[in-house]
């Protein structure tokens, strides 16, 4: 996974035009792999192989920790995550969030089940800018039953600032039912 930024112009009166280019490995799923692994192993597996979804190359985020019922991820603010008013997207911290979450579940899951969010809630609390920095959300599961999961998240820069928190709720289900999808 890769991303740089070109930045160019023409005329000296406009803005500099940038080009930014993402590259990332082609996602493998295997769903008898994910059938044979805990949700904890998978994960681990996922970290040790550095392999990471195309998401996390299209915005610039990472996995960095996991253990049971836990999960972390972090990246850094940057201008292409801008929105119109000049302040980091929504969707950014969505979804650091919605990976930490949903991650926090995904380690709790016994060989042979698999997982999807049916509710996200997100609350902002401050913008995130470029200046903020490395951003790190670690989500924690609250419950996990036999077919519902709940877990919360916060999403933090470097000294601790809470720029935001959400929870959601996750079905969890048989990966047979992935392998007839597929």
């Amino acid at each position: 996974m890769s991303t740089q930024m070109i930045e160019s112009s023409t005329d000296s009166t406009q803005p500099a035009l940038r080009t930014r280019l993402v590259t990332w490995k082609e996602p493998v799923v295997n769903a008898a792999q994910i059938a044979a692994m805990s949700g904890l192993e998978y994960l681990q597996h996922l970290l040790d192989s550095e392999r990471t979804p195309p998401i996390a190359a299209l915005l610039d985020f990472k996995l960095v920790r996991i253990g049971p019922g836990r999960a972390v991820f972090s990246g850094a603010p940057s201008e292409f995550h801008y929105n119109p008013i000049g302040v980091v997207h929504g969707g950014f911290a969505a979804t650091l969030l919605d990976s930490a979450l949903g991650c926090s579940v995904h380690t709790t899951l016994k060989p042979g089940f698999a997982y999807t969010t049916i509710e996200l809630k997100v609350n902002y609390v401050r913008p995130l800018r470029m200046t903020t920095g490395i951003v790190s959300c670690e989500g924690q599961v609250i419950h996990v039953g036999s077919r519902i999961a709940t877990a919360e998240a916060r999403l933090t820069d470097a000294a601790g600032k809470l720029y935001a928190h959400g929870s959601t709720t996750c079905l969890i289900f048989p990966v047979d039912d992935v392998r007839q999808a597929i």
